[in-house]
């Protein structure tokens, strides 16, 4: 079973993703960062153990940040640790590890095309 997070007041509370195919979105996230999903039919699942609560939908479209999408971003203790995790789990690097005010970061797409990020202070 799964804890839902309590909403708090003018706080985002779920985000919701596009993909092709949802199940091959929920076993790299599963893999990867041992999310638990629950389906609500063919065609929607919500994720839990993210640390906000979310949903993905079947579309056909992806979300890009060079496309005006939201990037959404993960905290890691070990950023080649996880570049290597997603790497081998179907990833593809979209921005290699750079340098940024306060840390660095790489961004990559789950192999359903999404858009995602790591950083680290470390």
């Amino acid at each position: 079973m799964h804890e839902i997070l309590e909403p708090r007041h003018h706080m985002i509370d779920y985000v919701e993703f596009a993909s092709a195919d949802p199940q091959a979105m929920c076993a790299f996230f599963e893999a990867t960062l041992g999310w638990s999903f629950e389906w609500f039919g063919p065609d929607y699942v919500a994720f839990h153990g993210a640390g906000l609560e979310g949903g993905i939908y079947r579309a056909d479209m992806a979300s890009r940040s060079a496309d005006g999408g939201a990037l959404i971003v993960f905290y890691s203790r070990d950023l080649e640790a996880s570049e290597a995790l997603v790497l081998s789990h179907g990833a593809s690097i979209i921005k290699p590890v750079f340098d940024f005010p306060g840390g660095r970061r790489f961004q990559f797409a789950e192999p359903t095309g999404n858009e995602f990020a790591f950083w680290s202070n470390v």
